[in-house]
């Protein structure tokens, strides 16, 4: 039996990597995208609006959903608050409530800052309170509620949560991993100093990797039919690896061979004029091994040495 998954914002940063994994695993890919959609092989699809949704999903018939369409920028959330609730939480709920509505399973993709990070609470299991530090955090874990309300006690609503994500870009401010080259080269320049966080421990997590576990969940959930209304609901996966951006700059400037004088890292917390970041939300991946899911994650540094060397 063939299979159709329909994965929204196929055109962003772990969007790309998910549609490629799923037609590897010999799936059927469909992708959408909105200001960046190139039809026919990605679809144009408003989110905002509800005909659009399903008028999508009628014409590929997918058996399921990955929900990658997001605000996932704290500081963009925060100076467009009405935007980033419109896609982060009411078009997810029309997602949502289109895939109930047809019995196709939804896997929304969440994020590690629904949890506050303070010190000392790390890791957090799925079922750990949350409690986001910002917007960006508010605004996904009202989603995660919008798609489990809409779902209802199906078992078609399912959260898979992930940290700080890198790997290939069209630019590195797709990523806010990738980004930290270009800082790395702009404190090559003469007579200038860059100021690096030093604080915030962060799980940077290859997309590759997170399309290969999302390939795998919706394997083992659409195999399961009826079972899956006992199967866990949340899952969480995250690279063990942890770094501070400082630490992620000081590894980039090594394997480009560049000094990192013009750089200082900064222990303190962010700023007030910044998104509020937590310390430390490192997730457990606890769940997904109940599972039998594969959680191994490549290298950080061996991931960026294939890349430039």
């Amino acid at each position: 039996m063939s299979k159709t998954v329909f994965v929204t914002g196929a055109t962003g940063l772990l969007g790309r990597q998910v549609v490629q994994a799923f037609d590897r695993a010999g799936w059927t890919a469909v992708g959408s995208g909105f200001s960046r959609a190139k039809p026919p092989s990605i679809l144009k699809v408003d989110l905002e609006n509800q005909g659009a949704i399903e008028g999508a999903l009628d014409e590929t018939e997918p058996q399921v959903i990955v929900h990658c369409a997001a605000n996932r920028f704290p500081d963009k959330c925060d100076a467009d608050p009405d935007g980033t609730r419109a896609l982060n939480i009411a078009a997810a709920r029309r997602v949502a409530q289109a895939a109930r509505s047809r019995s196709i399973l939804i896997i929304y993709i969440s994020t590690d800052y629904v949890f506050s990070g303070a010190l000392g609470e790390a890791p957090y299991e799925a079922d750990a309170t949350p409690k986001p530090p910002n917007l960006y955090g508010q605004t996904k874990l009202a989603g995660e509620k919008a798609v489990f309300e809409e779902c209802g006690d199906s078992g078609l609503g399912i959260v898979l949560r992930v940290p700080v994500l890198y790997g290939h870009t069209e630019t590195n401010a797709e990523s806010a991993v990738n980004v930290l080259v270009d800082a790395v080269w702009k404190a090559q320049e003469k007579d200038v100093q860059v100021s690096m966080d030093d604080w915030s421990l962060r799980y940077p997590t290859n997309t590759e990797d997170v399309a290969r576990v999302l390939v795998d969940i919706a394997t083992k959930y659409l195999v399961a039919d009826e079972a899956r209304v006992a199967m866990p609901k949340i899952l969480q996966f995250s690279s063990e690896q942890s770094f501070t951006k400082f630490q992620m700059c000081r590894i980039f400037s090594e394997i480009l061979g560049l000094p990192l004088t013009g750089m200082m890292g900064q222990s303190s917390g962010p700023s007030s004029a910044a998104a509020a970041r937590p310390y430390d939300t490192h997730l457990s991946t606890k769940v997904l091994r109940g599972l039998g899911i594969d959680i191994r994650t490549m290298k950080f540094e061996d991931w960026w040495y294939v890349l430039w060397v």
